[in-house]
């Protein structure tokens, strides 16, 4: 597959990509697969947190515990971006049913995007690394969830005109690039 695959769907571009998520400058706000406690880990969790600072931890405190399927949304702190929401995946076998909590993630992640009026947002591959998910059901579920969010016209999306799916592997980005694919058929 290419390094890139796009797809703009009516008004809104939908892009799988392989990358750092800390390193997305032109986006308004990043998404971080987080833990309950919204605290610095292993992954896209200590990833963010680095590259944030310890303000970020600070913020998020008050916050915490969260739980699977839940988000809440930030200050950028050290990234580039203006804001970071924190969403809590399913840990796959474990947290169920699975497949609705990993796409209440997403809706709630870009349902927080629009009341903050947000253009731009980066996602990782949400619960598809520590979490166990399956790659492929992971893609597709969040695909899938972008879509249904939008519905078929896409005019739910009021703010939000780029959605970036930040992969951390090739194969992470084939995933995902497949699924965006099938998604745009």
């Amino acid at each position: 597959m290419s390094a890139t695959a796009s797809r703009t769907i009516e008004h809104v571009t939908i892009e799988c990509c392989q990358g750092d998520i800390t390193r997305q400058p032109d986006m308004d706000a990043v998404v971080n697969a987080a833990n309950a406690e919204l605290m610095p880990g292993g992954g896209v969790a200590g990833a963010i947190h680095r590259a944030a600072g310890r303000g970020l931890a600070e913020e998020c405190r008050p916050q915490a515990p969260i739980r699977p399927g839940e988000a809440v949304i930030t200050g950028g702190h050290d990234l580039p971006n203006r804001h970071i929401i924190h969403c809590l995946g399913p840990i796959y076998g474990v947290d169920r049913p699975e497949a609705d909590l990993l796409a209440r993630c997403y809706h709630n992640a870009l349902s927080l995007a629009e009341a903050n009026a947000l253009t731009r947002i980066a996602f990782p591959a949400i619960s598809a690394g520590a979490f166990g998910y399956p790659l492929e059901p992971a893609a597709e579920v969040a695909l899938s969830s972008v879509r249904q969010f939008g519905g078929d016209d896409m005019r739910t999306f009021q703010n939000l005109r780029h959605i970036r799916f930040v992969l951390f592997s090739a194969a992470d980005r084939d995933a995902f690039s497949a699924a965006l694919h099938r998604l745009a058929g």
